[in-house]
């Protein structure tokens, strides 16, 4: 439209008139986010409880960017997301430590249920926060093939500082080196995350659970005797198998830099 609309053709198009094309409306539309006089004549043309929510949404705008956004609460994440979401597989593995702390410290003349215990006490909350179905931005998150490695060892590691401290007070309690209930612990999650490039974490948490479970916990308990990998002698492995396991995740993300969260989170 090179030349100005007429006051009637903006008054029709102001109230919708529908003798007037979409072809004109577009052409008056185009001329009006140019021309400031025409801009006021179609302000005139407005009825007048239009105009007045107009004016009251602008008001509103513009008091909202002269105040800005209010303060953040800093604990939000404590209530939404990921974080609200796994704090009960966090209880429960805290629970899980406690009452094996107790038990032995009632029934000391079992073998240690700290030490069987803790390899596997951070996979529940490991699995919990790689879960597709506690996850609420799983879809956002599976389309960000950058955010991978990074989302990964963030995750994890929330979940390893706070279960951690749960081990150590029940290591604490019971008398126990750090090393037999540290390092056994970051070896399965590193095996847990290992594995879970290929079937999943949650899976690979489930199938590391269950065969300590059945090959070390239940024979431990039945014989009377703490098993070999959970002595003195053992820490060298762990270590070893721990370095290994964090070596094979880490080559494995940046060898596949667009499928990490296809295959540990989304399985």
């Amino acid at each position: 439209m090179t030349t100005h609309p007429t006051p009637t053709l903006i008054s029709q198009y102001a109230s919708g008139a529908a003798g007037v094309d979409d072809t004109t409306i577009w052409a008056v539309e185009a001329h009006l986010e140019t021309c400031a006089a025409c801009r006021a004549v179609l302000t005139e043309a407005v009825d007048p409880g239009t105009r007045d929510l107009l004016d009251r949404v602008a008001d509103g705008i513009a008091t909202g960017i002269a105040t800005g956004p209010g303060p953040v609460r800093r604990h939000r994440l404590l209530r939404t997301g990921v974080a609200a979401r796994v704090l009960p597989w966090f209880v429960t593995a805290t629970g899980l430590m406690l009452a094996a702390a107790l038990f032995e410290w009632m029934f000391n003349s079992l073998p240690s249920l700290v030490l069987l215990i803790a390899p596997v006490a951070p996979l529940l909350p490991v699995a919990a926060v790689w879960s597709r179905r506690l996850d609420p931005a799983w879809e956002l998150t599976g389309t960000m093939p950058r955010t991978g490695l990074p989302l990964l060892m963030r995750r994890t590691l929330g979940v390893l500082s706070a279960v951690i401290p749960v081990l150590a007070v029940a290591g604490w309690v019971t008398g126990h080196s750090p090393g037999l209930w540290l390092l056994p612990a970051l070896g399965f999650t590193a095996g847990a995350l290992a594995l879970g490039t290929v079937v999943g974490v949650d899976r690979a948490a489930l199938a590391l659970t269950v065969a300590w479970s059945a090959g070390v916990v239940v024979p431990s308990l039945a014989d009377g005797q703490l098993p070999m990998v959970l002595t003195g002698g053992s820490l060298p492995g762990w270590a070893l198998a721990t370095v290994a396991l964090t070596a094979v995740v880490l080559v494995r993300a940046w060898r596949r830099p667009h499928e990490p969260h296809q295959n540990l989170l989304h399985r």
